[in-house]
């Protein structure tokens, strides 16, 4: 018999997480790589794990992961997403849970385009009154 697999897709900013939950020990793999050589800052593996810890699941699944797109925070952040979504189609019990933490929205915030007249988003070239 196969292996049942759940997989999902999270976003954050510009990036997107295919997200591909197993049976296992809970090795958690990103782009082929270990999660620890992926990410080597401890407060990003710490925001990916979120999920896990708060679900009780942190040794029995098995995580692998393709993140493509924005930077290591954007990517952790859309891999936390993902994770919690396939974690609600592992079992739709924990979705209360996960929705109450706010694992389950997506974060919708993302970068202002800069205007035209203007150094960037908001700030103004320097005035001159004379």
């Amino acid at each position: 018999m196969a292996e049942i697999k759940y997989s999902s897709i999270g976003r954050r900013k510009t990036s997107t997480a295919r997200v591909t939950l197993s049976k296992g020990n809970g090795l958690i793999t990103v782009n082929k790589k270990p999660v620890d050589t992926y990410f080597p800052r401890e407060t990003l593996r710490m925001i990916i794990r979120q999920p896990l810890e708060l679900t009780g699941m942190t040794g029995k699944l098995d995580v692998s992961a393709k993140v493509e797109g924005g930077g290591p925070t954007g990517q952790a952040g859309a891999l936390r997403h993902g994770i919690a979504r396939a974690l609600t189609s592992l079992d739709s019990d924990l979705r209360p849970k996960l929705k109450k933490e706010g694992f389950i929205t997506r974060d919708p915030r993302e970068k202002e385009r800069k205007k035209y007249g203007q150094k960037g988003a908001r700030k103004r070239f320097q005035f001159s009154k004379r």
